[in-house]
């Protein structure tokens, strides 16, 4: 495929949201690539990196091997994931702390307009479409209400976490960032990219790059053999995903964390009306409008390649 500079310089754009949605805990980058024409692609071009690109490396030289590859896609597209994850970390972490209803609410939005991005490329609706597209909202949404394990800082936890996550990451609808929070590692990760701890960033990446690379596989074989099916249970999974986001939300029960601090355990959504605080109601529509918007102009300018 012949692309022109501007070409990668959206595609790097699109890394760069991408990387902001794995960051955030219940937003899925995989959702972000989809909507936006690359996930197919970038599966695909993940699934090159297997033994023949090895053999064709040592015959062919590293040009050939490269373009096997799709390197230009991927180097633009991890560029901008990269970036992203590292300068926008701090910010992040601020506004979940500081601004959780507002940031929410942008995301809820987002989430939202994907349901229809994704649904609409279903092609033909069935009995099997149907019951695939419910199990994958029940299956995201059981997932939301699972309680959060303690923190765990061990290495061989950490690398087990990123491949989880990482898997998450590329698949729409399900959450990386939610799955480390779930299994007490996005603290731990986040804190790692904060204050630069390499030997924590090169664990988590290195279990991230193992599950990258073994799951692309599985949702490669998905999409090549079950393509409707594939849709419609990612379009359940984006669906049930909409409760984590929900941005009003009832403590239940909270728990100490690793620095000793009382975090939220477990919650509830509940309707802005009933929330005990500022509900922020009306800043809050205008995000999920803007976040709607976003993913409009995201689908409008993506190269139509999931199809």
């Amino acid at each position: 495929m012949q692309r022109r500079f501007l070409d990668y310089f959206i595609i790097t754009c699109k890394g760069l949201a991408m990387g902001a949605a794995d960051v955030v805990p219940g937003v899925s980058g995989g959702t972000i690539a989809f909507i936006s024409g690359i996930y197919e692609e970038l599966i695909t071009s993940l699934n090159n990196i297997n033994l023949s690109l090895l053999a064709t490396l040592k015959k062919e030289g590293f040009s050939k091997a490269w373009t096997q590859l799709n390197g230009n896609f991927l180097l633009a597209l991890f560029i901008g994931i990269g970036i992203s994850v590292l300068s926008l970390a701090k910010a992040l972490e601020w506004l979940l702390e500081n601004q959780p209803i507002l940031l929410w609410s942008f995301f809820f939005g987002l989430v939202l307009a994907s349901i229809l991005f994704v649904g609409k490329q279903i092609k033909k609706w069935g009995i099997a479409t149907i019951i695939s597209l419910i199990i994958g909202a029940f299956v995201a949404y059981y997932i939301t209400t699972i309680p959060t394990l303690d923190t765990n800082n061990s290495g061989w936890f950490l690398f087990l976490a990123g491949a989880l996550a990482i898997c998450a990451m590329i698949l729409p609808g399900i959450s990386g960032a939610f799955i480390l929070v779930l299994l007490g590692a996005y603290g731990p990760v986040l804190e790692a990219l904060n204050n630069r701890d390499f030997k924590t960033i090169l664990i988590v990446g290195a279990g991230a790059i193992v599950g990258l690379l073994t799951f692309s596989k599985l949702l490669k074989w998905l999409f090549t053999k079950y393509h409707n099916l594939t849709l419609a249970i990612l379009t359940g999974f984006i669906l049930g995903s909409l409760n984590k986001i929900w941005p009003w939300k009832e403590v239940i029960s909270t728990r100490l964390n690793s620095k000793g601090i009382e975090v939220p355990f477990q919650e509830d959504s509940i309707s802005p009306f009933t929330y005990n605080g500022d509900n922020l109601l009306v800043l809050a529509i205008i995000l999920m409008i803007i976040g709607f918007l976003t993913i409009v102009l995201l689908e409008k300018f993506g190269p139509k390649t999931n199809d």
